[in-house]
């Protein structure tokens, strides 16, 4: 590990300057040689890298959710070409520049880091071999030595022997309780943003191997933050737990606020904001403006939370926008179905009730110009032999102007007379 740090040293001069710089305005409130002073000093100087890392952070995000995208096409790739392998890289490489996604794009702030990782090990391994470097000079060291953080030394390290315990003036038990403490709350935030990640903000609609491969990292990570924990100085855990918990809280940010297409995230924050939108009559941040913009640019290309989500806006008389904004609607409402297409949901019309056999025959009556009988015979009233003469009095002689009379069980019009043989 030394080796490798000392390849880190051209940044090394930086970093201890920057935390010296810290040092002397924690060191005016907790005093100079306190564990307070020092340890505060390495927490700010993790806040002062991540901040400076945000655009990568923006760019990762982007880059993930271009690799999910593409995984399926990647996909159709390898197996179109999988016993040419030179064609399958060529293929990756043209469908990368067309899409205009980097791949390394995701791996960026964790390689940005490595530098500043490597340099501040540098730097609290010296104080522990009590050597100078860069803008410590030995007055500062002689302080950052006295530090102690909750019983343990600034420089100690889980594996340090018991005779390199009591140099740093500690103990060998309260420095591994320590140590493991951190270790523990260092592997346990990795594996909890991970697990964030894989189960909230990943589209589920999508199965592809990029998710088994974002799992297998999920508890692979931790395990070597464990190994790999137990040699870094006290002062390198606390670095390294603090940037853990910044990416934790960065993320659970995201999630809530910019969540993945499709991821069940998505589906929380659409139901927030619809219930927002409709609430206020408008969307009022511009981060929301810019999502809806994104959702109507989709078109019939929406998601089953997208679609939900502006089905709700138009059943509360409200219309999202080109440009992100929502307006009242006075139009008949528009809602979605599943695959995409809009139907207008009119509301239905209401049937007429069913007249009464006797309210039809009076009803015919009035159009025929005779005048409306009180009554009128039903089945159970009319005698079987009115019958005969109630259809002979509804014929008409042809050429006359007036309309038969309905009777029940016959035809409108004029009725064809029976044949004589069946009387």
């Amino acid at each position: 590990m030394d080796t490798i740090a000392s390849l880190f040293s051209f940044i090394t001069t930086p970093v201890s300057w920057v935390i010296v710089q810290f040092h002397k305005v924690y060191g005016a409130l907790f005093g100079d040689d306190t564990g307070w002073a020092w340890g505060l000093s390495i927490v700010s100087l993790v806040i002062l890298i991540r901040i400076c890392l945000i655009p990568l952070f923006v760019k990762q995000i982007k880059a993930t959710r271009a690799m999910q995208t593409l995984q399926p096409e990647m996909k159709k790739i390898q197996e179109r070409y999988k016993n040419d392998k030179q064609r399958q890289s060529e293929e990756m490489m043209k469908l990368y520049k067309e899409t205009g996604t980097n791949p390394l794009s995701s791996c960026l702030p964790i390689l940005a880091q490595s530098p500043f990782f490597f340099a501040l090990y540098h730097v609290l391994n010296s104080i522990a071999n009590n050597d100078t470097v860069g803008a410590i000079n030995q007055s500062l060291l002689d302080s950052a030595q006295k530090a102690h953080i909750f019983g343990a030394p600034l420089a100690a390290k889980f594996t340090d022997s018991s005779s390199d315990v009591a140099a740093l003036d500690a103990s060998l038990t309260t420095v591994r309780i320590v140590t493991a403490v951190m270790i523990v709350l260092m592997s346990a935030s990795q594996f909890y943003t991970q697990r964030q990640l894989m189960t909230k903000n990943v589209d589920t609609t999508v199965k592809t191997p990029f998710m088994q491969q974002q799992k297998m990292l999920m508890y692979i990570f931790p395990i070597m933050f464990a190994v790999f924990g137990i040699n870094f100085p006290v002062g390198v855990l606390v670095y390294w737990l603090t940037t853990n918990v910044w990416t934790m809280g960065q993320q659970m940010y995201v999630i809530r606020n910019n969540p993945t297409p499709g991821s069940k995230a998505q589906s929380a924050y659409l139901e927030r904001l619809t219930k927002h939108v409709t609430h206020h009559g408008k969307v009022r941040r511009r981060s929301e403006r810019v999502i809806v913009k994104a959702i109507v640019a989709k078109g019939r290309d929406r998601n089953e939370y997208e679609r939900k989500f502006i089905n709700g806006l138009n059943k509360a008389g409200l219309a999202a926008q080109s440009d992100g904004t929502v307006l009242k609607s006075e139009t008949a409402v528009a809602v979605e179905t599943e695959d995409g297409t809009p139907t207008t949901a009119t509301p239905k019309r209401q049937q007429p009730k069913r007249q009464s056999k006797s309210r039809r025959q009076s009803g015919a009556a009035k159009v025929a110009g005779e005048p409306d009988t009180k009554t009128s015979l039903t089945k159970s009233d009319a005698p079987e032999d009115a019958k005969p003469s109630a259809a002979k009095k509804g014929a008409q002689k042809p050429g006359s102007g007036t309309r038969s009379k309905a009777q029940s069980g016959q035809r409108k019009g004029p009725q064809r007379p029976k044949s004589p043989s069946k009387k």
